[in-house]
């Protein structure tokens, strides 16, 4: 908990519930109009208040003091909607503000007081700017912590530096805002907040328990912790209008280079960088264009601008509609261009290389690839990310260039051979033929790699096919191979005929590597077994066979 208050300056809206109910629903506040929460009255209004109505009267009696009582359901979200503009009308005046609850609002008192010509003036201009800007009354109270604020408010009052013990000394117990202590106080003789904050504090801890003792530090002029004031948001987006609608590239790249400065200046001004860059377009008959760049760095004055370059030239450069695959070009010229950092972090610096920037390359490659998408559109360009998997196939997932590198299938991928390089291939794992110490290590090494049992060894293929192509499998004798049930394989792999081609000899071959999926689910389940398999002139095959056909799934490099 906080030491000495901070010196508060609380706006109070009164009767916040009936004015959200005027501004939101067109009920006349000006009327007897009462708030029902639990079929009991939370808020009333003034002409309400007239006639007798308080809160915590029951909806009966309340309409027995007022037959013409117009009566409102509580509803927490509309009083926050309504709220919204008057808390972004009071940061127009003030920095750092924190919503208590609808209807009421708080901020640090030290420095409006300072730049507005003293306390009493701070107040004065926020209450004559929130009428001007909103049309809703309200009043302000400035002592020492968030409670004494509040009740300073209600009288519209400025207490003095140091005096807010003394302020809250006379007032009643239940303005804690808690009946249920307030009622037990009373009725132990404790009647206002001085005498409730003169009892040592140890024994309301022990008497009241936690929340009992955070009301007697309320009661004694201290707060259970500091201001926690929401920042506004800073407006990073720049809009550049044109008269005369762009319908030129040469024209679209110029005004592209001045935007993307202007708003690599303001992400400065702010310590900040783009990663995730909106580009959005609004041409002569309203035609909306909308696209996100995204960035693995941080995206330079330079960088910007070229990506709007290059979106615009996409744009302005589509189909005329005669046919073609590339998007239809807009009706008309553009005539709004908007920038919108959609993914901004704090800027770091980064350290340059010793000969040369770092990354260069690497950048280059991107802007290029980033140029094709803008002109051909994001799926144009595809990168591979390994992931989880039975099958190479089910192992590549193609997402495209720039967009986050997620597997679509969760588990480690097939890690390279030890001293290889990453994303290398090397020759395929296989023994001598017989193969049956390969069929122990194969079943062994691929159970103990879980979450994907069945799982090939690596190193990973080279090229899987896109359709695998149907083969035909025989032993030395000229007889099919076929794989049982139990895994047990008719004889050694002698000869491999892919198709139409020649047959070829098998100098070494390794597996099965069994594969057993949804089994629960007879239309979808599927059984088969792979093998690798390498050939006399050299060449290294994937192979599966199911349902007793021997198919090539993929060739190692």
């Amino acid at each position: 908990m906080s030491g000495e208050p901070q010196r508060t300056l609380l706006l109070w809206c009164p009767d916040w519930p009936v004015l959200a109910a005027e501004i939101v629903d067109g009920v006349p506040a000006t009327d007897p109009v009462v708030v029902l929460h639990a079929n009991r009255v939370i808020a009333c209004s003034e002409r309400a208040r007239a006639e007798g109505i308080r809160r915590g009267l029951r909806r009966r009696e309340a309409q027995g003091r007022c037959p013409h009582l117009t009566v409102v359901d509580h509803d927490p979200g509309r009083d926050v909607r309504a709220f919204e503009p008057v808390v972004a009308a009071v940061e127009e005046v003030v920095a750092g503000v924190e919503v208590i609850r609808p209807g009421a609002c708080a901020t640090a008192a030290r420095g409006p007081s300072r730049y507005l010509g003293g306390e009493e003036a701070a107040a004065e201009r926020i209450v004559e700017h929130v009428a001007q800007s909103c049309a809703v009354e309200s009043q302000a109270g400035i002592a020492d912590g968030v409670f004494a604020a509040g009740l300073a408010a209600r009288e519209g009052r400025i207490v003095t530096p140091g005096g807010t013990r003394e302020f809250l000394a006379a007032r009643p117990v239940e303005a804690l805002g808690r009946p249920a202590l307030a009622d037990l106080l009373r009725r132990l003789g404790v009647r206002t907040l001085g005498e409730f904050a003169a009892l040592p504090a140890g024994d309301v801890l022990a008497r009241f328990g936690f929340d009992g003792a955070l009301a007697h530090r309320l009661a004694g002029g201290r707060d259970d912790r500091p201001l926690a004031v929401r920042q506004p948001p800073a407006d990073l987006t720049v809009t550049a209008d044109y008269d005369e609608p762009v319908d030129r590239v040469d024209a679209a790249a110029f005004a592209a280079r001045m935007l993307a400065e202007r708003l690599h200046e303001r992400l400065a001004g702010y310590g900040l960088a783009c990663t995730r860059l909106g580009i959005e377009a609004v041409t002569a008959h309203g035609q909306e264009l909308h696209r996100v760049w995204r960035h693995d760095g941080l995206l330079t004055a330079a960088a910007i601008a070229d990506r709007v370059r290059w979106q615009l030239d996409g744009w302005l450069s589509g189909s005329n509609g005669r046919g073609g695959t590339r998007p239809a070009r807009p009706t008309a010229g553009i005539v709004r261009l908007r920038l919108v950092p959609d993914g901004v972090l704090a800027q770091a610096g980064l350290q340059p290389g010793l000969w040369g920037e770092t990354g260069e390359e690497r950048e280059r490659a991107h802007r290029a690839l980033s140029r094709v998408q803008g002109i051909l559109g994001p799926e144009a360009v595809v990168t591979a990310v390994l992931g989880g998997g039975r099958s190479p196939a089910d192992q590549v997932r193609l997402v495209p260039w720039g967009d986050e590198r997620a597997p679509a299938r969760p588990g480690p991928p097939p890690l390279p051979p030890a001293g290889a390089a990453p994303g290398a291939a090397s020759a395929p794992v296989v023994v001598p033929a017989g193969g049956g110490a390969g069929r122990r290590a194969g079943r062994g090494r691929a159970v103990a790699e879980p979450p994907w049992p069945g799982r090939i060894p690596p190193p990973s293929p080279a090229v899987v096919l896109p359709t695998p192509l149907p083969a035909d499998v025989r032993d030395a004798a000229g007889e099919p191979v076929v794989v049982s049930a139990r895994l047990a394989v008719s004889a050694a792999p002698a000869r491999l005929t892919v198709g139409d081609g020649r047959p070829a000899e098998i100098t070494g071959w390794a597996g099965p590597w069994p594969v057993d999926e949804r089994w629960w689910a007879p239309v979808e389940a599927r059984r088969r077994a792979r093998f690798q398999v390498s050939l006399a002139d050299g060449a290294a095959l994937l192979l599966a066979v199911e349902g007793g056909q021997w198919l090539v799934e993929a060739i190692y490099d």
